[in-house]
């Protein structure tokens, strides 16, 4: 997974600190955990694409979800980054090995493949049961000042 994944999830996870309708320029989202500006916005573009975040252009403009944080499940967000391809794509190099064979779909008849498949299925399960908002009240339940410290940052990042 790219590390844009990780860089999308806290980015959604401060804009649920965000107060509604507020739009947070790329440069503060950026500058929040010292991101590369352009990198990001190419993430964050991914996002508006996938319907989790909006974007308004202009002085005043920015990001913000588009989205409540319940209906946002972690597995939107990597599928937005990642796209919706396997993790593990089998390339059957099995039919080039000793006994390999043209007429068999590897895919299916690799124990590797269907391990691989069987642990994605389980991994993409976990990350669909679990929202923006799941993770937000956990943050908060272990760090009660995160709300108050995110929207102070940035305040402190727009003057």
């Amino acid at each position: 997974m790219s590390q844009g994944v990780e860089w999308a999830m806290h980015t959604c996870l401060n804009l649920t600190y965000v107060e509604s309708g507020q739009a947070v320029p790329t440069a503060s989202l950026a500058k929040f955990y010292a991101l590369p500006p352009a990198y990001l916005n190419k993430h964050l573009q991914a996002l508006v694409r996938a319907g989790i975040l909006s974007s308004t252009p202009g002085p005043r403009g920015g990001f913000r979800l588009a989205r409540r944080p319940e209906a946002i499940s972690l597995l939107d967000v990597v599928t937005a980054i990642e796209g919706p391809g396997e993790a593990f794509p089998c390339d059957q190099i099995l039919r080039a090995g000793p006994g390999g064979r043209a007429d068999v779909d590897y895919r299916q008849a690799c124990v590797i493949a269907g391990s691989m498949r069987h642990a994605e299925l389980a991994w993409r399960r976990e990350l669909a049961g679990r929202s923006l908002a799941d993770v937000r009240a956990e943050v908060e339940a272990r760090y009660p000042d995160t709300p108050k410290n995110t929207r102070e940052r940035f305040a402190a990042l727009r003057g």
